[in-house]
């Protein structure tokens, strides 16, 4: 009990509304982690949980927490609709995890299809809902959402998130390990998408200073720092916690944003003019997120000759990979 009180007391005081948060994918590696987070935060209070298998188990499990959240579990794809009905926000780490020697892209045709069926349900029982896409992979996921959304006359770009602070949270913990300096406060400007090359951190608005070979090795590490966790775990999975945290994180930023509370900014991939001139609808850059979700989405900033060089390798890639979701729409 005391640990719960303590963790309650650290979410932002001033929220004045409650809110429906609906998980979907709710019972796999990810899901259950942030789940039990998302659970400990006093403004939601229903938490509706969706997976094919498992759910009942899991709702049972944290219904025993004691925080104000009603959990309901919700099983198998009958139940889907009512899963997500009248949903605030609804956060979507469903699909297949990262096997050794996979990348993001061959992920791709297992959860584009998940990822569709998922938001056509949202687009039929929750049009106004905040969706927070962390399925991989979320330079095509995030795509493949907005045409359903399209498709159904509900889309608002205001109100639909990649995911990408798991690539924001490896970068405070990576720099701190070499400077030295407090995780918890150590700011990285993450832009661009989440994969691979398409990672950048500017670490030159960071105001620390880095030898070229550590600034190529850091950007390395960060680029593919999920590769550390699949080798690690040796075959048996991918960055689930790590990824549940900062799913939490960033859902917790977005509900307070929501009640109100000003100045929160995030990085996330969101539909964005920031990179339109050279191709590319969506790009994750510094949000400022408020009451109806994206506020202010900043522009990327100063950058050093070798953060313009890593842009030029993006941009081809995020366009690609931007492409393969909307075509597999147009297909499906």
């Amino acid at each position: 009990m005391m640990a719960s009180k303590m963790f309650v007391r650290g979410f932002a005081s001033s929220a004045s509304r409650s809110y429906k948060v609906a998980v979907l994918g709710a019972a796999g590696g990810i899901g259950q982690p942030l789940s039990l987070l998302m659970k400990l935060n006093p403004a939601v209070d229903h938490l509706s949980l969706y997976d094919l298998v498992n759910t009942p188990g899991v709702a049972a499990d944290l219904s025993h927490i004691n925080t104000p959240a009603k959990v309901q579990g919700f099983k198998g794809a009958e139940s889907l609709d009512a899963a997500v009905k009248d949903a605030d926000v609804v956060i979507i780490p469903a699909g297949v995890p990262r096997k050794p020697g996979m990348t993001r892209d061959d992920l791709f045709n297992v959860n584009a299809n998940i990822v569709k069926t998922l938001a056509e349900a949202c687009a039929r029982n929750a049009p106004k809902a905040h969706l927070l896409v962390i399925s991989n992979p979320v330079n095509s996921t995030v795509p493949i959402v907005a045409e359903v959304q399209k498709h159904h006359g509900v889309f608002d770009p205001r109100r639909l998130f990649g995911v990408t602070t798991l690539d924001v949270v490896r970068a405070s913990t990576f720099v701190s390990e070499i400077r030295g300096t407090d995780p918890n406060t150590t700011r990285v400007h993450v832009i661009g998408g989440h994969s691979g090359v398409t990672i950048m951190p500017l670490l030159s608005q960071t105001g620390l200073s880095f030898s070229p070979e550590e600034i190529e090795k850091l950007t390395h590490r960060i680029q593919f720092g999920g590769d550390e966790v699949v080798k690690a775990k040796d075959g048996t999975g991918s960055a689930t916690l790590s990824m549940a945290q900062a799913g939490a994180r960033f859902a917790n930023q977005l509900l307070d944003a929501l009640s109100g509370k000003k100045g929160i900014i995030e990085p996330t991939y969101v539909y964005s003019d920031v990179a339109k001139a050279d191709g590319v609808d969506f790009f994750a850059t510094n949000v400022e997120l408020g009451t109806e979700g994206v506020g202010k989405i900043h522009p990327i900033g100063p950058q050093s000759d070798y953060e313009k060089k890593l842009y030029e390798a993006a941009i081809p890639e995020l366009k690609a990979n931007i492409q393969k979701g909307i075509d597999f729409i147009a297909k499906s």
